[in-house]
């Protein structure tokens, strides 16, 4: 994606902080009353094989995780994981994030904000 630094210091603000640090904003798209939001993991190869040879192996299957809404439209961020061959034992790995509420497809403050709100969380619990 095309980076126009005053976009991206507005996007700052709205997305999650971890985001910009690990991955890149490749594209928007607004669907109806949804905007998609789509983030490729950035090409750094993980640290703690470090000592190894790794390939690039292309990346996971996307996770679709729900972000505070914006503008009236649900957030909908689409997160690729890339994915590493370690030559030298045969394994493929990747970092693991902890970008959403355990048990939930909810970024860790959307989680907060809704349990605190209305008591729980929607799609994953039933009413009180």
């Amino acid at each position: 994606m095309k980076e126009n630094p005053h976009l991206l210091t507005l996007v700052k603000y709205i997305l999650p902080e971890e985001i910009f640090e690990y991955f890149e904003m490749t594209r928007i798209e607004e669907q109806g009353k949804e905007l998609h939001i789509y983030l490729d993991e950035n090409p750094d190869k993980p640290d703690f094989y470090s000592a190894y040879t790794l390939s690039s192996k292309g990346f996971h299957e996307e996770a679709v995780i729900k972000d505070y809404p914006i503008r009236n439209k649900a957030a909908l961020l689409h997160v690729r994981r890339r994915r590493w061959l370690v030559e030298e034992t045969g394994k493929v790995v990747s970092r693991e994030w902890n970008l959403t509420a355990e048990g939930t497809r909810y970024t860790q403050g959307f989680a907060t904000f809704l349990k605190g709100l209305i008591g729980y969380l929607p799609d994953t619990q039933s009413f009180p």
